[in-house]
């Protein structure tokens, strides 16, 4: 059975049927719904399974919106539920995080002093294992400078004062010991010297339980050295 034509409402052949926007219109019916210039499958354009040409295709716009008080009164109580829960997450999330510790020198003095203990626990371990018992005990007793303190997270601890050294000429440079490096040490101030582990110090005087003065033989330098990081020949 013959469709109907969507335009006449007659009955269409197959010799001038077009099948488009999902009807059957004769080719003489399938025209635009304005102008009424017939049109093909190549120019037309469809709204609302309705043809129209390029010139009278209905074209979409926007409705504005009035700003009326009703629209800047919703407008503002979303703006503050917005603040509201920005703050609830905000204070549900204080607390949480991380606080930042500055770097100060008192800071930085406690870093160097617990990578110097260890420095020394690490070397102790290392003599343990390599001699296969215990190491052989230092020659001095450790200054309370290098005393590891109770809880080494806690920022907040008084540190051990260091040991005051007390001032002392050069000794002549015959008159001291020999003594060979257990350790590295790096000097930290103008009157220290800094030496490698195995290197050779010689003219060694002791000057407290703590210090001694020596020059590295092979740097040739001389200054003052922490007694437990060394051990005589």
């Amino acid at each position: 059975m013959n469709p109907l034509c969507s335009r006449c409402n007659r009955v269409v052949y197959p010799t001038e049927k077009v099948n488009c926007l999902d009807k059957y219109w004769h080719k003489g019916c399938f025209s635009c719904e304005v102008c009424k210039m017939t049109l093909n499958m190549k120019n037309y354009k469809g709204f609302e399974k309705r043809p129209y040409c390029s010139a009278h295709y209905p074209k979409t716009s926007f409705t504005s919106v009035a700003d009326t008080p009703e629209n800047l009164r919703l407008k503002q109580q979303s703006k503050m539920q917005s603040q509201v829960l920005y703050k609830e997450e905000f204070e549900k999330n204080k607390g949480k995080g991380f606080s930042v510790v500055a770097d100060t020198p008192e800071m930085q003095r406690i870093k160097k002093t617990q990578d110097q203990i260890s420095n020394i626990k690490y070397h102790e371990e290392f003599e343990k294992s390599r001699m296969g018992g215990e190491a052989p005990p230092p020659e001095t007793n450790t200054t309370p400078a290098y005393h590891q303190p109770a809880n080494p997270q806690n920022y907040n601890y008084q540190p051990a004062p260091e040991p005051v050294r007390s001032a002392a000429a050069a000794p002549p440079p015959s008159a001291g010991k020999r003594y060979r490096a257990v350790y590295d040490y790096a000097a930290a101030d103008e009157d220290e010297v800094s030496f490698l582990d195995g290197d050779m110090i010689v003219d060694v005087q002791q000057i407290d339980e703590g210090w001694m003065y020596g020059r590295v033989e092979r740097t040739g330098q001389q200054g003052m050295l922490p007694a437990n990081y060394v051990e005589a020949i």
